[in-house]
């Protein structure tokens, strides 16, 4: 199975790359499945949110287009935070979405992009905070299919990659949640793309999440353009099955479908 789920189009803030392009370019790598995820954060004065009508309608659109040639999902990427989950719980009460992934990008409005929750705190004070947030929402907010790019605030850290020992109980609760939910992960491939010194999540948190029991899992690009459609999502495969997974996740309205490795 050649599937990427995670993927933006022009229907997210920080891109303008035409949809259409990027199914295209996914139907030229062979690609079995699509799933778009635009973004979508609320209570974040700087972004502007995606237009889910606009959105459905040409999902639909490129469905009926290429329809034989590559199987698409609607996803969509919600930046939660604890403070913005009812206003999420009730944006996916209104929309049939295939897929749901939760990222934290931001506490108490402030983005990490933007070094503004790091200010004033040590390595280890915002990074905790980073993980609680995760932590604090997975206990409340139930609708939603994996955790994105778990450990990005990497990305963002200007002291380096924390070292997962003082942070690692933390991340065991977020996934005794998650995997009691029955939710799952996904292993984003964008950290080449941005340099990073680590998958993400690592190696060890991947690791930790197959030991404790983890199953669902996925595999996403995090394309903003055509270029990085599909991006090493099969070599990822091969790193997944060295740790001990025996396949990959994809979704069907919110339900999960388990797709074994075939090498």
């Amino acid at each position: 199975m050649f599937a990427d789920y995670h993927v933006h189009s022009y229907f997210s803030e920080d891109t303008d790359f035409p949809m259409e392009l990027e199914i295209q370019k996914a139907i030229e790598l062979g690609m079995d499945e699509l799933c778009f995820t635009e973004h979508s954060d609320y209570d974040v004065p700087t972004v502007v949110n995606c237009d889910y009508d606009a959105y459905f309608k040409e999902m639909e659109e490129m469905k009926e287009k290429y329809k034989g040639q590559i199987t698409l999902k609607t996803g969509i990427e919600f930046g939660i935070q604890v403070h913005t989950t009812k206003a999420y719980e009730e944006t996916f009460g209104q929309y049939p979405f295939d897929f749901v992934i939760f990222s934290c990008h931001q506490v108490e409005n402030k983005e990490y992009w933007r070094q503004e929750p790091q200010k004033g705190k040590t390595q280890l004070e915002y990074n905790r905070r980073y993980y609680q947030e995760i932590l604090d929402v997975v206990k409340a907010y139930k609708d939603y299919s994996i955790l994105g790019h778990l450990d990005v605030i990497k990305r963002y850290d200007l002291n380096g990659e924390i070292e997962l020992e003082k942070i690692k109980d933390l991340i065991e609760q977020i996934f005794e949640v998650v995997i009691a939910d029955g939710k799952g992960i996904e292993l984003n491939t964008s950290s080449r793309a941005y340099h990073l010194k680590s998958l993400m999540p690592s190696r060890e948190i991947l690791e930790l999440y197959h030991d404790m029991g983890g199953k669902i899992i996925t595999i996403g690009s995090d394309a903003h353009n055509a270029d990085r459609v599909g991006d090493r999502v099969m070599e990822s495969q091969k790193i997944l099955k060295e740790i001990g997974f025996n396949g990959i996740y994809t979704f069907d309205q919110m339900k999960p479908k388990f797709h074994e490795f075939k090498f």
